[in-house]
């Protein structure tokens, strides 16, 4: 038996139309495939990046210097929290200090990728910084402080999802990982906050 041409009973013509445009528009396109083929210092850098590369690799510094201003901070709280409760906070304020380098280690890293250069530049860390550096005393000042650190990086790494979406996948990627840690470190820093 001869297989039929025609459409099954039921089925909506312009719906079948619509899909298979839609199965079309999934061709890769070869004259980019040709052009990674060239320029071969790149390295990772392709055509795919368009006209974004630039300002990814800006927000990218300016994580940076967010996450070096966070790891001063929490390298001041780690040491010199003082209290009762400071000994088991100020060694979780160097696990996130810890955490945050690691983070700035991943962007630089990405930014070099890129074919950027990270900038590390300590005369301008704190003016392209998000966050703000901090310099208190008092052990709920320093919990506060973190926390309201955190929670700008939690909306920054999140508007940065949102802007770079599918220009590149890699760096979106390594932004939501972490902004997963971010929002751990936010969580048990509000758990430390003692309540008003």
């Amino acid at each position: 038996m001869k297989p039929s041409s025609a459409a099954p009973r039921g089925a909506n013509p312009s719906r079948q139309a619509a899909a298979s445009a839609a199965r079309e528009r999934l061709a890769l396109n070869q004259a980019g495939i040709e052009a990674a083929k060239a320029d071969l210092q790149a390295g990772a850098v392709t055509p795919h990046f368009g006209p974004w590369r630039e300002e990814i690799i800006a927000l990218l510094n300016d994580a940076l210097a967010t996450e070096w201003i966070c790891v001063m901070r929490y390298k001041r709280h780690h040491f010199t929290a003082v209290g009762l409760a400071s000994p088991a906070i100020a060694s979780e304020f160097l696990v996130h200090a810890n955490d945050e380098a690691q983070h700035a280690d991943w962007l630089a890293r990405r930014i070099v990728q890129l074919g950027g250069e990270p900038d590390f530049n300590p005369d301008t860390l704190s003016q392209r910084s998000h966050a703000s550096y901090n310099a208190a005393r008092e052990l709920q000042a320093m919990i506060r402080a973190n926390l309201i650190a955190e929670r700008v990086a939690i909306e920054t790494y999140s508007q940065m999802i949102s802007l770079i979406g599918d220009k590149d996948p890699t760096t979106r990627r390594l932004i939501e990982a972490i902004l997963e840690q971010e929002q751990h470190h936010a969580e048990e820093l509000a758990d430390w906050l003692a309540p008003a």
